[in-house]
């Protein structure tokens, strides 16, 4: 019974969180940094490395206002780690409900997320001009710097 309340509780509470709302309609054309691009209208293929050490190789990516990008993720890391895309102030929101449900895992098309030494890919398109974030939300992880920017001109 109590296995079934917290789980109850979890879903209650994530359901009601803005920052939870890990669905297509929240991942919409009108997010400032983009939305999801199609695997078929790629334009530009970057390589992104996460460590252990928290940070990402690149930390800092310049693309074209309109470009379809293929974020191939790789983790050299021993622990799990994860490359989201969104504004800063959602990022922040999120890795702190992430601090409070660890054990939380979601697919949205803005993130992929990977086990150690595995790689994955994220298909995003860049449609209005500016600087936006990229960060791990494992616990502890946004925390201690894994962060990056996207400068779209």
């Amino acid at each position: 019974m109590k296995i079934f309340f917290a789980a109850w509780t979890t879903a209650v509470f994530l359901a009601s969180s803005p920052v939870a709302a890990h669905d297509d309609a929240h991942h919409s054309a009108d997010d400032a940094y983009g939305k999801p691009g199609d695997p078929a209208k790629v334009s530009r293929t970057i390589v992104i490395d996460m460590t252990d050490k928290m940070r990402f190789t690149p930390a800092s990516i310049t693309v074209k206002k309109g470009d379809t990008v293929r974020f191939t993720v790789k983790n050299s890391g021993q622990l799990k780690h994860e490359m989201v895309i969104g504004s800063a102030k959602q990022l922040r929101e999120h890795a702190a409900l992430m601090k409070k449900f660890p054990e939380m895992e979601h697919e949205d098309p803005n993130q992929v997320s990977l086990d150690s030494g595995t790689s994955g890919d994220m298909v995003w398109q860049f449609t209005k001009a500016g600087t936006f974030d990229f960060a791990c939300l494992q616990p502890g992880h946004f925390e201690a710097g894994m962060r990056g920017k996207i400068v779209v001109k």
